[in-house]
């Protein structure tokens, strides 16, 4: 899966903004709590399921930023980090909608820690956020692959 960033990267300066019509990076945030053991997902107004924080890059070519960013702006959470470097790829098909074309996101994700407090306020994009336990998540057939993807792979990490 690099090497099909990889590509796209190179394939265009806009692939950094929305308006890239075959696709456009996106940055996500894996969020968890200070003790590791749950992960903040929102309930996505549009999708209509059970997916990690993030969101689109809208120029900034920063994917960590950007997930920090979207993380801090969907959950209404404070003391928010960044922990380490760039945690999962995952490259999907978005959906035609009203005017919009179907394309691709090119989701680039961070693991982000709570550092403060895990009391989030609803942003007008979700339906919903809740703190899910890891463990649950990765073993539940019925979760979206990707997210039990990213469980499996932050349980791994001990």
């Amino acid at each position: 899966m690099p090497d099909v960033f990889g590509a796209f990267l190179d394939s265009s300066p806009d692939v950094f903004h929305r308006h890239h019509a075959p696709g456009h990076f996106t940055g996500s945030a894996w969020l968890v709590s200070g003790d590791g053991e749950r992960v903040l997902l929102t309930h996505h107004r549009k999708l209509g399921c059970w997916l990690q924080l993030g969101g689109h890059a809208d120029g900034d070519a920063d994917l960590a930023r950007v997930a920090l960013r979207e993380a801090e702006e969907e959950s209404g959470l404070a003391g928010l980090r960044v922990d380490g470097g760039i945690f999962d790829l995952d490259r999907h098909r978005i959906p035609a909608r009203g005017d919009e074309p179907e394309h691709w996101h090119y989701d680039v994700r961070y693991v982000v820690r709570a550092c403060g407090g895990e009391a989030f306020a609803v942003s007008p994009e979700s339906l919903a956020l809740a703190w899910m336990p890891v463990r649950a998540l990765a073993g539940d057939a019925a979760v979206e692959v990707s997210l039990r993807r990213m469980a499996c792979r932050w349980l791994a990490r001990g």
